[in-house]
């Protein structure tokens, strides 16, 4: 059962996607948290496909890597697993048991919820608190996921000189690190919806978040490495050639018009149509405004391209505006990695669990 339990004090937040390995290390000086130490390194092609390991020796090498650019010492860690991997059931259990028989109790109902054979997943449960209008009853969260997806990261790790600690949820992970954006304009919370755009590599993933907890998610195939291999095609350079040039400039005249313009309204058009869906499901008739993460969140303007096309502030996702930083991290790069270090985040946070 490896969910959700700390073991650890200090744990690094290490997330694996599928175009980089992303650490973080996070301590807290008095009431303040502070970036001690973080690296980012990218990944080979088709080592993780699908949010499924291919190459577990080829991530637990670079892990490796990324560990000593970094300059931690920790040898402890949180990881985690996409969303899409994981099952999650609201179950209600009575409120009269402890611990191990609550524990017990769930193990041997647990098959009535998961469409595998036990032996199969890694299981865990958190007790969410009293079942509304049933005050004997609980609500327990069971979460469950193949045993494949847990181990390969698991391994990885080791593989790095690593033990993992805490396996948790990609998406759990960013509802921890959104507190603290959400920290930093207390007065636009209120308690409407907000939404969290994870625009990565492959994967655009919209969360909804309402009084702080992720109440809709939804995936879809879309992501920067379009954008990549579009500026590949384009100007015949190599896969590595074209995400450098992507990241540091240097392209033709034509490419802001005829390439990164449309580029643009494709993410504006993607995040728009996950949000009807959720506005067309829900009670809530809008959003307050949108959190913009993930790799391509730090295209420049693409913040106020969306708020144009969508009619909805943006806020580019910086969970550690209000940090201290150690001296070995450069303000600068790390400003610029925040919207890609959500995950990674969240998981050092478990550490203040």
């Amino acid at each position: 059962m490896l969910f959700f339990r700390r073991k650890k004090p200090e744990l690094l937040g290490i997330d694996i996607s599928t175009v980089a390995v992303k650490l973080l290390e996070l301590s807290k000086v008095g009431s303040h948290f502070r970036v001690e130490s973080y690296g980012v390194a990218p990944l080979p092609p088709d080592t993780v496909v699908d949010k499924n390991i291919t190459r577990v020796e080829v991530i637990g090498n670079i892990i490796k890597a990324v560990v000593k650019q970094s300059g931690t010492r920790l040898k402890h860690a949180a990881v985690a697993v996409p969303g899409s991997t994981v099952i999650t059931k609201m179950i209600s259990m009575p409120a009269a048991l402890n611990e191990d028989e609550l524990e017990a109790q769930i193990e041997l109902e647990a098959d009535q919820y998961i469409p595998y054979a036990l032996d199969e997943v890694s299981l865990d449960f958190v007790v969410q608190g009293p079942t509304a209008k049933t005050p004997n009853m609980i609500d327990v969260l069971l979460v469950a996921s193949r045993k494949e997806n847990v181990e390969d990261r698991v391994t990885a790790l080791e593989l790095a000189g690593l033990k993992a600690e805490i396996v948790d949820v990609e998406s759990y992970a960013i509802e921890h690190s959104c507190a603290l954006i959400l920290d930093q304009f207390p007065d636009r919370e209120a308690s409407r919806a907000i939404a969290v755009a994870d625009v990565g590599a492959t994967v655009t993933t919209l969360n909804i978040v309402h009084d702080r907890q992720i109440i809709y998610t939804r995936e879809q195939s879309f992501g920067g490495k379009q954008l990549t291999e579009e500026i590949q095609k384009r100007y015949g350079l190599s896969y590595e050639e074209a995400g450098l040039a992507k990241k540091h400039g240097g392209l033709p005249d034509n490419y802001g018009p005829e390439i990164l313009e449309p580029f643009k309204n494709a993410v504006a058009q993607q995040i728009g149509r996950s949000l009807q869906f959720f506005l067309s499901s829900s009670a809530h008739r809008n959003v307050e405004y949108i959190i913009l993460a993930g790799g391509c969140a730090s295209i420049p303007g693409i913040d106020d391209y969306i708020d144009k096309s969508l009619g909805i502030p943006i806020i580019i996702a910086n969970p550690f505006a209000d940090m201290l930083l150690s001296p070995r991290i450069q303000p600068q790069r790390l400003n610029n990695d925040a919207p890609a270090l959500m995950t990674a985040c969240g998981l050092a946070l478990r550490s203040f669990d």
